[in-house]
């Protein structure tokens, strides 16, 4: 059961307040006139503000052509961060990479010249790739990269031997 809030009779008067009494005379009053209401519309403006739903573009200006002679554009090399290996650590990731990246392209080879599926075609080009990408690593002599990467390539291509 719901407890019924407790009112200070001191506010009664706000809770329930008096109606005053109406005489005929003020009740035949307001019967006689009829209703009048009125609209009032503020003037439309003249021109209508767009609200826009995204912040402003920046205003970006065209960098300076650096004039080199030649109209080839010129391609940064991205600054590579690799762990710095011990002359021993390096000489076992490179014999390792090497190691993996001709069991990778053995199994590569002995699926040259049969009929693939659409899965063991995508392997191959998988497989492919990784071996590119082990040999430029290999090429900066980013040997952990490279050691990574062959790895993948290796294991892909056991796989598609598996498959074949």
């Amino acid at each position: 059961m719901r407890k019924r809030p407790a009112i200070p009779w001191a506010t009664e008067i706000q809770v329930r307040p008096v109606t005053q009494p109406h005489t005929a005379a003020a009740e035949n009053a307001s019967e006689d006139l009829p209703l009048e209401l009125e609209l009032e519309l503020p003037p439309s403006p003249d021109h209508l503000i767009t609200v826009r739903t995204a912040p402003p573009r920046p205003h970006v200006s065209a960098p300076p052509a650096a004039s080199t002679g030649n109209d080839a554009p010129e391609k940064l090399e991205a600054p590579t961060i690799a762990p710095q290996l011990t002359p021993q650590e390096s000489a076992v990731a490179q014999q390792q990479t090497n190691q993996s990246l001709s069991i990778a392209e053995k199994n590569l080879d002995s699926a040259r010249g049969k009929n693939l599926n659409a899965a063991q075609s995508d392997l191959v080009s998988k497989i492919r790739s990784f071996i590119k990408d082990a040999r430029e690593a290999a090429q900066i002599s980013d040997w952990s990269r490279a050691r990574s990467l062959a790895k993948k390539a290796q294991i892909l291509a056991e796989e598609l031997a598996a498959s074949l």
